[in-house]
């Protein structure tokens, strides 16, 4: 499929939201045969992962790695020789031969280092979920626009040629007009057991790591991997994994363009007795009115249980799409799977969403101006699912939402969890 028909499928949604509203040119000011220059902030495994891929291209290098914990910035050198070290972000955006960074830390870093890394002119490539909170994804989302920087979001199942397959077959009327999808997140998750504060272990520069969030101190069960279960610095596993489906959903929803006006549901911890903040366990469901002449209201379902040791519809996680002429089944790794009246099978396709493309998208963003596809939009309208069940979850009641000023209406309480407390006076809070 070439690029200006998939630009056409994945259509009025990211134009609208996105090349309109970036007003750039094109930014391809390299040489053909010069490279974009990376640095990556965070080198977790999949920080790591993102950056050899972006090593690997004959158009990139990656000249900088990133990370407090002094083990696995050793770990980064190693996995990208050459590439200069340093555990402060802050180098690496001075640095005016860096042309875009991954970033790659824990979720509450991910709204202020995009920020920076705008305002410093750098081009962003962030994790999903893009934002700790619905308050910084439109941050993010303005500093994108007022620096003109491409900022994609690493929902790589947009990049996924069997996924932009089967939304093109949604969108052609595959299996009628869809009407409801569900995102399933289940897969067995790990006990974090009960930790106590204690003294950082040599190498980890702590206060780094914590940056604006508030401080606390530190706890072995709160890093590594263990972050996403905190409500400091994590959006529990529907910002991490859950995320993936959601964004899926939405797009094959046909809703890519708007938020919902409304979120409801039940979470609980029902399994875990440990440490985790966030529930193990979520049923929400989000309402999008019609929205222009002649279209139907939509419902999107988010079902989670990270206690589960097996799948479900033969996915351990994906999306169910349901039509009034059939249904789909579609996942990120496991492909699609596309049935006619009567559960009758039409098509299937076995198909991976790989990172690669996923950043092949962000390099031609970057060299020849158009938009990415998981552009930092739809990033945020994405992760603002998250974000609104995790508000549901916390405040045990439905919420009503004003997609137009991202505010919650009626709710005082539930308005106050839209953004977040700082540490106060920190250079990374951002504004």
């Amino acid at each position: 499929m070439d690029r200006m028909n998939r630009r056409k499928l994945l259509g009025s949604a990211a134009a609208g939201a996105g090349a309109l509203a970036l007003g750039r040119v094109a930014i391809g000011a390299k040489g053909a045969n010069e490279k974009v220059v990376v640095g990556l902030i965070g080198c977790g495994g999949r920080g790591r992962g993102v950056a050899r891929t972006f090593a690997g291209r004959d158009d990139a290098a990656v000249a900088w790695v990133c990370d407090p914990d002094r083990e696995r910035l050793a770990r980064g050198e190693k996995d990208l020789s050459g590439a200069k070290a340093t555990p402060d972000l802050r180098k690496i955006l001075d640095d005016k031969a860096v042309d875009a960074v991954v970033i790659a830390t824990p979720d509450h870093w991910h709204g202020p280092a995009t920020v920076l890394a705008c305002k410093a002119g750098k081009h962003v490539y962030v994790e999903k979920p893009c934002s700790h909170n619905l308050r910084e994804g439109r941050l993010m989302v303005e500093a994108a626009r007022k620096h003109k920087r491409v900022v994609q979001v690493g929902t790589q199942s947009r990049s996924g040629e069997g996924l932009i397959e089967a939304v093109g077959l949604l969108r052609d009327g595959a299996i009628g007009e869809v009407l409801v999808a569900k995102a399933v997140n289940s897969q067995l998750r790990r006990n974090i057991g009960h930790g106590k504060p204690g003294r950082p272990p040599a190498g980890l520069e702590y206060d780094l790591w914590v940056g604006p969030a508030p401080f606390v101190p530190y706890q072995a069960n709160r890093l590594h991997y263990n972050w996403h279960w905190w409500y400091a610095f994590g959006t529990g596993d529907i910002g991490n994994d859950g995320v993936h489906e959601l964004d899926v959903a939405r797009w094959g929803l046909g809703v890519d363009d708007r938020h919902p006006a409304s979120a409801s549901g039940h979470a609980a911890k029902l399994f875990f007795d440990d440490d985790q903040e966030f529930p193990d366990t979520y049923y929400v469901t989000f309402d999008y009115p019609p929205a222009g002449r002649g279209k139907q209201r939509r419902i999107l379902i988010y079902e989670q249980r990270i206690w589960s040791p097996y799948g479900q519809e033969g996915f351990e996680n994906g999306c169910m799409f349901y039509g009034t002429k059939g249904m789909m089944l579609a996942s990120k790794g496991e492909g699609y799977r596309l049935f006619g009246p009567r559960n009758q099978p039409v098509k299937d396709r076995k198909d991976s969403a790989g990172t690669a493309p996923h950043v092949a998208d962000f390099v031609d963003a970057i060299r020849i101006g158009c938009t990415p596809r998981a552009e930092i939009e739809v990033g945020h309208r994405s992760a603002a699912l998250a974000h609104l069940a995790n508000i549901v979850a916390r405040t045990g009641r439905a919420v009503t939402f004003n997609g137009r000023t991202e505010r919650i209406v009626g709710d005082e309480q539930a308005g106050k969890l839209i953004g977040r407390m700082y540490r106060e006076g920190h250079w990374a809070v951002p504004i």
